[in-house]
């Protein structure tokens, strides 16, 4: 479906014409880094897996094609990688200033994380619980975010909904 005007487009996504990579290097590096099946999002889907939960994956039909999907408990998970969704934004945002393309880098995280928010948001007015951690998170402690979605998708934890981390 084409968009009707460009207004409409930047208001979700900034345009980044004009911004160029800081070297061939970096470009190289950056297309190479994997929307779906990143290693984080492998450990907690094995462990998961191992527990007996049996969920779907990168549901195209849900807002943000959530990583995880358990359709009978409306949960939605999501790996967000700790570079590209902006853990620790302030502390990032501050590093990212300082170095090469700083303009391009901090609108294209704060693009992400804005995409972000709306998709969680969009997913929760459908009536669908949102968790999300981030990578390092999952790499240090695979096990206890297992269980953590186990207990959401057979016991339906209410206060486990409010998990996002876009409260720092």
């Amino acid at each position: 479906m084409a968009r009707t005007s460009n207004r409409q487009h930047d208001s979700k996504a900034p345009s980044f014409a004009g911004h160029v990579s800081s070297s061939a290097l970096a470009s190289r590096i950056k297309k190479r880094n994997r929307a779906r099946d990143t290693a984080p999002e492998l450990l907690l889907r094995r462990t998961l897996f191992r527990k007996g939960a049996r969920y779907r994956l990168h549901a195209s039909d849900l807002p943000g094609k959530p990583d995880i999907v358990f359709r009978r408990a409306r949960v939605a998970v999501f790996v967000d990688g700790d570079f590209w969704h902006g853990r620790d934004w302030k502390r990032r945002k501050r590093r990212l200033e300082l170095g090469a393309n700083s303009a391009y880098w901090v609108k294209k995280i704060s693009s992400n994380r804005a995409r972000d928010r709306r998709h969680s948001g969009a997913l929760r007015r459908l009536g669908w619980r949102v968790v999300r951690f981030w990578e390092s998170e999952m790499k240090t402690a695979p096990e206890h975010h297992a269980e953590f979605i186990i207990d959401l998708v057979t016991k339906g934890k209410e206060q486990a909904a409010a998990r996002v981390h876009y409260g720092e």
